[in-house]
């Protein structure tokens, strides 16, 4: 990769000087290592449980180590970009549109703010999905009728999470949360490593072989598997995580994105793997539903997941939040009755129009594809690539405008290609499943 001039600003001269917009959540309050679990929460959420089935098997082990590894180089250098213009223009941006208006205009401000919602709204749906997976996993554990079905699961993972956002107002009052929420993917993780390691061990030799019915299938299949692995690392919202960030923004923040694309990548290699490993071919989109092992074990690990998802699903609606509570001039403390009420209103509409599409179309691994197509390409590799080369075009050499130039072109038609997979991957299942379909 070229290196690039990050001009990073003098910090002293930031602390006074630098521009910050108005927002009714903090800022500036919480330590780079603080950040630096907020994104490690993110790539080792209960998503990480799904990725032997939708990234390793339809790619096979060449594609799917080697596409995890390109994914993670890519992604910690567009990250870093983003993250280098974060105090662009004498201004601190603590929100994506809010870089993209600064460096394009205001038509870019509001184009970003639909890719990013649209981004962190499939993200969501996506948590929901899993969490009542693993909330009926437990159930079907200890209950042989079956008599609730996911879209039941669905719903109270719905609940659960509008009563948590209720009581956390805003992304910097995670802290002890975020504590739990390594604990909680700690237990899922090893026990899904350990059991299905266990598995493996005592099983005939796998089918690793890659299955396709048509030779369309397989380039659809290979491209939606493509998006997958771009979602595993990328969150669509790093300003505003960086906005929580204490000064010096820029160096504090990258130090939280070498500790998330280093020590964080670790366990979420680990369970990929093994499971594929483990299962091969037939791995399934919920690794733990292949796992076998003692009851207690597995509903632990099951429960663990589900309420892993409501931690890590906040985190990426703080965005719809912030904005919510900014534009209704929502201040004071958490506990007045008044900003209780509009939290119960706002986040409680948000969330249960999120629990009501993902009951009515619960394909996880579609809405991954779709997810990384729409809105994970263009936000984390396209624009960011893009505004920084307008941001310092004025300081980059000819080999490193050129160099951003090539990322601009790949990734725009990685994400044509994706987006046409991605729909279409959600039209086949919707003619397999009917809505509310206990899949």
């Amino acid at each position: 990769m070229v290196a690039d001039n990050g001009d990073e600003p003098d910090d002293d001269i930031n602390k006074l000087t630098l521009h910050v917009p108005e927002t009714s959540h903090q800022i500036s309050t919480d330590s780079w290592f603080q950040a630096g679990f907020v994104l490690t929460t993110g790539i080792n959420s209960v998503f990480v449980l799904g990725y032997s089935g939708t990234i390793m098997v339809p790619l096979g082990w060449v594609g799917g180590v080697v596409g995890l590894l390109l994914a993670t180089a890519v992604s910690l250098y567009a990250n870093m970009l983003v993250a280098k213009l974060h105090e662009f223009d004498g201004k601190r941006h603590i929100r994506y549109r809010d870089l993209a208006g600064q460096i394009y205009g205001r038509e870019a401000y509001y184009i970003t703010w639909a890719l990013q919602y649209v981004n962190l709204f499939m993200i969501n749906i996506g948590y929901l999905i899993l969490g009542g997976s693993a909330l009926k996993a437990f159930y079907v554990l200890f209950n042989e009728e079956h008599t609730l079905k996911l879209p039941h699961f669905i719903a109270i993972e719905g609940v659960v999470c509008i009563l948590f956002a209720i009581s956390t107002p805003h992304l910097s009052s995670l802290r002890i949360w975020l504590g739990c929420s390594t604990v909680l993917s700690l237990i899922y993780i090893i026990v899904a490593c350990v059991l299905a390691t266990k598995d493996g061990l005592n099983a005939a030799p796998r089918d690793y072989t890659i299955h396709w019915t048509s030779t369309t299938s397989r380039i659809f299949s290979t491209i939606g598997a493509s998006a997958n692995l771009v979602f595993a690392f990328n969150t669509g919202m790093l300003p505003e995580i960086q906005a929580t960030v204490r000064q010096p923004a820029v160096k504090n923040m990258l130090k939280a994105l070498y500790f998330q694309f280093s020590v964080g990548v670790v366990p979420m290699y680990a369970v990929t793997f093994i499971g594929y490993w483990a299962y091969g071919s037939s791995t399934p989109t919920y690794l733990l539903n292949s796992a076998t092992g003692p009851l207690w074990v597995k509903a632990s690990a099951n429960m663990s997941a589900f309420l892993q998802s409501v931690i890590a699903l906040h985190i990426f609606a703080s965005p719809a939040y912030e904005y919510l509570d900014t534009k209704f001039g929502i201040h004071g403390s958490a506990l007045k009755v008044t900003n209780i009420a509009f939290r119960i209103l706002a986040r409680g509409s948000y969330l249960t129009i999120s629990t009501l599409v993902s009951a009515m179309l619960p394909f996880l691994g579609d809405f991954e594809s779709l997810t990384g197509a729409l809105s994970t390409f263009p936000l984390t590799f396209i624009l960011a690539n893009h505004m920084f080369l307008m941001a310092k075009k004025n300081k980059l050499s000819s080999l490193q405008q050129s160099w951003h130039w090539l990322n601009v072109g790949f990734f725009a038609l990685m994400s044509v290609a994706a987006t046409v997979a991605g729909i279409r991957l959600i039209i086949v299942d919707s003619k397999e499943y009917h809505i509310f379909a206990d899949v």
